[in-house]
């Protein structure tokens, strides 16, 4: 499989060894010094495009690849406020695309038993729970991407709280993530339900890049030759 990096950041390098050690060429690698290499006639040698850059140009580069007609896969953050308008382009375009906030196989089970666990809790008011999330300090969005992911699970489940916030709030409606920026941290999330009886704690720790470069690769192997809109869950089949 030939495979474009739009960004080449530490995210691009790791999926760059992970992708070559799998037998995958990586034809050409798109970041701020040579953007004017991103063109559909180069695009054109790919068989599929993978996006980690950040949240101002992330939309426009997954746009461009689509309109290109080049499967693509993207991982930045900070912009799904536009995804639902992503979704739609894809389908216009007859394009494929997959979004995750977080690539990792571990994360993406740790998502399903984030779903699970807000179910069982969500009858149980006399349990508060809260968000938190720690990356390193080059981490540019906040809360992360998979913390939004996590929030957004709990809060479709338990009904007394009304939206995130990324702070510490009196509003009992509120749910709460806490962001800690920790070098060299590559990432833990946890959930945690606490009552004056006692605590039930959900926790990921990621142990390095490779996880979410790892993901990433599988996920353009599935896309590949594909059409529509994805999600790890599809990928995975979980």
């Amino acid at each position: 499989m030939k495979i474009a990096l739009i960004g080449y950041g530490k995210m691009g390098k790791a999926i760059e060894v992970i992708a070559t050690k799998k037998g995958h060429e990586v034809l050409m690698k798109i970041d701020e010094p040579n953007l004017h290499e991103f063109t559909k006639e180069n695009l054109l040698n790919a068989d599929v495009a993978i996006e980690f850059t950040s949240p101002h140009s992330a939309f426009e580069n997954v746009k461009k690849c689509i309109e290109f007609g080049i499967p693509v896969i993207c991982g930045s953050t900070g912009w799904t406020d536009r995804l639902e308008e992503m979704k739609v382009f894809c389908a216009d375009n007859n394009g494929a695309f997959i979004y995750s906030s977080n690539f990792s196989i571990g994360v993406n089970i740790f998502f399903e038993l984030n779903k699970k666990l807000a179910s069982l809790m969500s009858s149980q008011n006399d349990y508060e729970v809260i968000l938190e999330e720690t990356h390193h300090t080059q981490k540019k969005d906040a809360p992360s991407g998979t913390a939004i992911t996590l929030a957004e699970q709990v809060l479709e489940q338990v009904k007394r709280k009304d939206k995130w916030v990324n702070e510490l709030s009196d509003n009992p409606s509120d749910l709460e993530i806490m962001s800690q920026r920790i070098d060299p941290a590559p990432g833990t999330h946890s959930v945690k339900y606490s009552s004056v009886i006692d605590d039930i704690e959900i926790i990921h720790t990621a142990h390095s890049r490779n996880g979410f470069a790892s993901g990433a690769v599988q996920a353009a192997e599935f896309v590949k030759d594909k059409k529509g809109f994805f999600t790890m869950k599809d990928v995975l089949n979980l």
